[in-house]
């Protein structure tokens, strides 16, 4: 399988994944179980886009289809202007795909498990970058030592070096950083960021959510099959129109004074009061202007935004 023919900017396509109506039922003994609904979505070239959802949400199911490994229902979908129905072949040569499980044989060495993916993509051996590769993933000592004996996180590492032998413009990483610790998961991000700024399109699935809010500039959240949100990470954020005032005052407070109490603030550590507001409806002068008809002395205060978290939890949530 030969590596998607290089193109100018002008060729390349707006999207590196873009899928129409995608839909996939899984068909068993105790009746069907929709796995897709109906989803189109569009990744823009050069994103580093999050695709996120709670276990059984069908993000595996959409990143497997992509890759092939899943046949789909009904709808459309390409990879790098590549229709999976059409040139199913070019597609799957315009990605790569770093899975879940740690799917290593274990009595290759990290250069034989490299070349033989080259191999398998059709790369010329005058063209591989086995070396390169793996010094990119931090994993050039370990060139000669089989996979059984690296740890879990080197592992998870040549899984993403498995996926880049054929310099795919698209690359997924399904839940990447599972298992590794924290040294070397910011080892894989540095050079995962260097791949998107060279141009790689990034699809990123976690459940680290600060991770994603940290990476990604754009997020899809999938619920049961279904898109329940795509947008900019920024745009997204402010889709909750909430924010937390944690106030400290002079004295204990045990009980709600009465300008409080249409605020229903939350009382904590005896002096700090939480007030949840919306901006939009409610300015934060009105909620210390009742501080003060409450005669409490405000001694510090601090604000929490909202965060991706809050977004995935109303989002996923309310979505039976």
């Amino acid at each position: 399988m030969n590596s998607p023919t290089p193109r100018s900017p002008a060729q390349m396509p707006d999207h590196a994944v873009e899928t129409e109506g995608l839909v996939k039922v899984y068909r068993g003994s105790r009746g069907e179980k929709r796995a897709l609904d109906g989803v189109s979505l569009a990744v823009p070239r050069g994103s580093f886009f999050g695709l996120l959802g709670p276990n059984g949400a069908g993000k595996s199911t959409f990143i497997n289809i992509l890759a092939g490994l899943v046949v789909k229902t009904s709808g459309t979908a390409k990879v790098w202007g590549r229709d999976l129905d059409m040139d199913q072949r070019g597609a799957k040569a315009a990605i790569g795909v770093v899975p879940q499980e740690l799917n290593l044989d274990p009595f290759f060495t990290p250069l034989e498990l490299l070349d033989v993916q080259a191999g398998m993509y059709g790369v010329p051996k005058s063209e591989r970058r086995t070396m390169e590769i793996l010094e990119a993933v931090g994993l050039a000592d370990k060139a000669g030592a089989y996979a059984r004996t690296l740890s879990g996180g080197m592992r998870r590492r040549l899984l993403v070096a498995k996926a880049m032998v054929h310099s795919p413009p698209v690359l997924v990483l399904d839940e990447p950083t599972a298992g590794v610790d924290i040294e070397l998961r910011q080892q894989l991000w540095a050079y995962v960021r260097e791949l998107n700024a060279r141009g790689t399109t990034i699809l990123l699935t976690t459940h680290y959510l600060e991770e994603a809010e940290q990476l990604c500039d754009r997020i899809a959240i999938i619920n049961h099959g279904k898109l329940v949100a795509c947008d900019t990470t920024p745009n997204l954020l402010k889709r909750i129109d909430g924010k937390a005032l944690t106030i400290t005052v002079d004295r204990d407070v045990t009980e709600v004074p009465a300008p409080l109490v249409p605020f229903a603030p939350e009382l904590k550590d005896g002096r700090r009061v939480v007030v949840r507001y919306r901006p939009s409806a409610v300015p934060i002068g009105h909620i210390l202007a009742a501080f003060g008809e409450s005669g409490l002395a405000i001694m510090d205060l601090s604000t929490e935004e909202t965060d991706l978290e809050d977004i995935f939890l109303q989002l996923t949530s309310s979505k039976t």
